[in-house]
């Protein structure tokens, strides 16, 4: 072949033949042994505890839920919620809504404004399709680009009134904007105006819980005033709240308030399903100093599991695990440690240990002084496995196409699959 022959175009590789994703198993179904290292790993003895736990919340407070499918974006996830009772799933954008919608989820709530064309028209085709949309506004202007829209389709789009406060993310800033806009959307065929929506997890103030049970019952006058004013078309209106950290604060002022016989109380955490060892690990231990009534609360059902690859020099493990596949607002936590293949469970003490730095695809791991082993110790080696808990888990969650479902012997029972 001369210099002037072309270079033969590679052929691409179709999807069907790409290597497995990180974190899959390649030769069995042992996490220990079989699976492809970092992996995140959801257990399912937790995850089942959550998802009856959440659900039962709810239900005993008369509301429904309608977990933000955002924290896990997996469809088999979505359809567990459901048959657990869940009422619907809560979505942040059009694409995510589309697919949930190819995932066989009719109902959902895009806790978010619509606006472009482009995911207009997303949003068309699954009402076409015949989904149960609904999505939020905030604005005349949202509304008049809605109404042309949608017109123009032929289609009736479900809305929400968002109620937010000074100094914090979208929303309506008061009742009067509330009740102005609703006017708007009544001289509109194209729209719905389908209830009242608000986000308290952008409150902040110095008494916190005060502030929140304040806003609660801001949202709840404010549908009261379009309930008086007979502003709401939809015949089983909604009102929704709550995040992950104060869903019992709302589901109180809800309840207290006797919504439920006008209105159909929504509640949307989405972090609760596989909970964290982090900031909603607290988030719940406060949720269960206010209401001492409650029992066992939720658990961390999410862990990765990475293995040490390097121990360059005394007090130091470098792990195969980065800003690639864990969270970082808070630095992981070491939970456990096992030797790679361990058919026995047996974990090793991470006692002092303390994840000090991460990089992409490397934790720097501060070792406890001690060199000898000691009574229920065993000195690290390369290649140890180590359990990391990891906080919010939305930003864990999104760095995986696929999860690995364990059960308590560590055997993956499903691959879980994600639409990031």
């Amino acid at each position: 072949m001369n210099d002037s022959t072309p270079t033969p175009t590679p052929t691409p590789t179709p999807a069907s033949a790409e290597s497995p994703h990180k974190g899959v198993p390649q030769t069995g179904n042992r996490l220990l042994a079989d699976v492809s290292l970092p992996a995140a790993v959801i257990h399912e003895a937790a995850l089942a505890h959550n998802l009856a736990w959440m659900q039962a919340f709810c239900d005993a407070h008369g509301a429904r839920l309608a977990p933000h499918g955002k924290t896990t974006m997996s469809p088999q996830l979505f359809h567990r919620q459901l048959a657990a009772g869940a009422w619907g799933i809560t979505l942040a954008t059009a694409p995510q809504c589309r697919a949930a919608f190819a995932h066989g989820i009719t109902r959902m709530l895009m806790a978010n404004q619509l606006v472009g064309e482009a995911n207009m028209a997303i949003v068309a085709e699954l009402i076409e399709g015949g989904a149960d949309f609904y999505c939020v506004v905030d604005s005349a202007a949202n509304v008049d680009q809605l109404a042309r829209y949608f017109t123009a389709r032929d289609l009736r789009l479900k809305v929400l009134i968002e109620l937010g406060m000074p100094g914090g993310r979208c929303g309506c800033r008061d009742s009067d904007e509330v009740l102005a806009l609703a006017e708007r959307i009544d001289g509109e065929r194209a729209l719905v105006l389908s209830g009242l929506e608000g986000y308290e997890g952008v409150v902040h103030a110095d008494e916190p819980e005060r502030a929140v049970r304040a806003y609660a019952w801001q949202l709840v006058e404010a549908a009261q005033a379009l309930e008086r004013d007979a502003l709401i078309e939809s015949p089983e209106p909604l009102i929704t709240a709550s995040g992950s950290a104060w869903y019992d604060l709302m589901a109180g002022v809800f309840h207290e308030a006797r919504l439920g016989s006008r209105f159909v109380p929504v509640l949307r955490p989405g972090c609760y399903v596989v909970h964290d060892h982090g900031i909603y690990r607290q988030a719940q231990r406060e949720v269960l100093e206010r209401q001492p009534a409650l029992t066992r609360g939720l658990e961390p059902a999410l862990e990765v599991f990475a293995q040490v690859v390097s121990l360059p020099e005394p007090g130091l493990a470098i792990v195969g695990l980065g800003k690639r596949d864990i969270g970082h607002d808070l630095l992981p936590e070491p939970l456990r440690r096992y030797r790679e293949g361990d058919e026995r469970l047996r974990p090793l003490s991470v006692a002092g240990w303390r994840v000090t730095r991460l990089m992409d695809q490397h934790a720097f791991i501060e070792l406890p002084r001690e060199e000898e082993p000691e009574v229920g110790r065993a000195r690290v080696r390369v290649g140890d496995i180590v359990a990391f808990g990891a906080s919010h888990p939305c930003l864990t969650l999104d760095k995986w196409r696929r999860l690995c479902r364990v059960n308590e012997r560590l055997e993956v029972v499903e691959v879980l699959e994600t639409c990031f």
